[in-house]
């Protein structure tokens, strides 16, 4: 059979009262006070308490809006990097393009080498003159190829897309290829 522990206990505390009351200890107002005093200091460790856990919640919440913020400034680091390397693919591409324009007019002239020579010095003045602006586009192309896989390769932060896709190689290639079109043109209307 269990003991009744509920009872035993309010058995003593009941036994103790009485003890109190016989030896004439404070009335039962004192110690109302003594237990308001006791529900004070209980709701002051309470608030402590409950501060230090806010406190800490605080510093919590803290650690994780800062490590929130670095991987927001990571993804858009890489972001950015992504841009750059797309940016410099493309002028890659338009350098290849260009390269292959050039090389195609150049094998074009070939083509035209009887016509245009067969009326003397100026058509093979003319012709040579084609075919070095050609190379040299051709050439630039190459070069400027070079550079922006370089710069691909040196990309970091602080780069720029203009640092990138800027070279002089690469914005004067397009003009030697109009030029050498141009004089094989002159070539062959005054040949």
């Amino acid at each position: 059979m269990p003991l009744p522990w509920l009872r035993i206990i309010d058995g003593v505390l009941g036994a103790t009262d009485l003890v109190r009351w016989a030896r004439g200890q404070p009335s039962p107002d004192t110690r109302l006070e003594a237990g308001g005093r006791l529900e004070a200091r209980l709701a002051g460790v309470v608030v402590s308490a409950l501060k230090e856990a806010f406190d800490r919640d605080h510093q919590r919440l803290e650690l994780e809006r800062q490590r929130l913020e670095e991987e927001r400034e990571r993804a858009e680091r890489l972001l950015r990097l992504e841009w750059l390397r797309q940016s410099g693919e493309r002028e890659i591409a338009r350098l290849r393009v260009l390269a292959g324009v050039a090389l195609a007019s150049w094998l074009g002239t070939l083509l035209m080498v009887a016509r245009v020579t067969a009326d003397g010095v100026f058509g093979r003045v003319m012709l040579g003159l084609t075919w070095l602006l050609l190379l040299t586009a051709l050439a630039a192309a190459f070069s400027a190829q070079s550079r922006v896989a370089q710069e691909l390769a040196r990309m970091d932060d602080r780069s720029t897309p203009s640092d990138l896709t800027r070279s002089v190689a690469g914005s004067i290639a397009p003009w030697l290829i109009v030029a050498g079109l141009a004089t094989v043109a002159i070539g062959l209307l005054f040949s």
